[in-house]
């Protein structure tokens, strides 16, 4: 195992216009190659003030992947590859709350997954490994959001339970209200198995959800429709602009080691005996777990 401590690399997971932000320098695609498959697009590197950046835009550029096809594996086990020491995931959703209207950003702090058909970890057969997902959002990156939020007179709530489901469609009335029973307050289709594999890749991962709709419960408001979406979507487009450029320099301050331990998660998962791992496995896990296996 080793202590080595890598410079801070800030991940931006989201929508395509997400990157273009003012003062963003030697901006190039990288191309990464990952042992589970093609990740979504190629990595767009920048730096802003000083600070490396990393932007996957999560669907690929122009919109081309449901959330049901997006290889989250090849996502995170990417990220990690090239560096990155922290993850930022924007994600538009719906809302099951009177009080978290449209343009309202949400820092999520807990999930429920009702996905079903995505691969959603790392391991499995020939090397397993069980980690805490009881607070899946970090703190630290909690806190630079909400910060940055109301720095730029962003409406934010601290705090929220997203809803995971598969899609593409959209939720039935009765789903979404047992979601609103379930105390649920957003509902997105991306999210999950994202969080869980970045705790298993060992990097700090925050989710701010950003509000589009009310999904179908609200009886004030029209069903949930593309169109509308996308009228929200770019106005949060620009917020979301303004909350990276205002989170990026915090990076600066990041500690060598996260106070929550999610840097180290895997630390006491891995539970196959060494002379039992699958070397194949192991080699694919290179990236992911390799400072483990040093």
């Amino acid at each position: 195992m080793t202590d080595v401590h890598p410079a801070p690399v800030l991940g931006i997971i989201g929508g395509s216009g997400l990157y273009d932000l003012e003062g963003l320098e030697d901006i190039h695609w990288q191309q990464v190659k990952s042992p589970w498959g093609d990740p979504s697009d190629e990595l767009l590197r920048g730096r802003l003030d000083g600070v490396q950046m990393i932007f996957l835009p999560r669907h690929g550029r122009g919109h081309r992947l449901s959330p049901s096809s997006i290889n989250y594996r090849a996502n995170i086990d990417a990220l990690k590859r090239v560096g990155v020491t922290d993850i930022i995931s924007l994600s538009a959703v719906g809302s099951f709350r009177d009080d978290l209207a449209p343009g309202t950003f949400v820092i999520v702090d807990q999930f429920i997954d009702r996905t079903f058909a995505r691969d959603k970890s790392f391991f499995g057969t020939g090397l397993v490994a069980h980690v805490s997902m009881a607070h899946p959002v970090n703190t630290r990156l909690g806190d630079w959001c909400e910060a940055a939020c109301r720095d730029c007179d962003i409406p934010v709530q601290r705090g929220g339970t997203y809803l995971a489901m598969e899609g593409p469609q959209f939720s039935t009335l009765a789903e979404s209200n047992l979601y609103r029973q379930w105390g649920c307050d957003v509902i997105g289709m991306t999210n999950m198995p994202e969080a869980k594999l970045a705790r298993e890749a060992e990097i700090p991962y925050c989710t701010v959800a950003m509000v589009t709709d009310y999904d179908c419960w609200h009886h004030g408001h029209n069903n949930v429709d593309v169109e509308t979406i996308i009228g929200v979507l770019l106005d949060n487009a620009a917020r979301a602009r303004s909350l990276i450029k205002t989170v990026a320099p915090r990076m600066r301050t990041r500690p060598a080691l996260c106070p929550s331990g999610d840097d180290r998660a895997l630390e006491s998962a891995l539970i196959t005996a060494h002379d039992a791992r699958d070397p194949a496995i192991v080699k694919m896990l290179d990236a992911v777990a390799g400072r483990l296996f040093i």
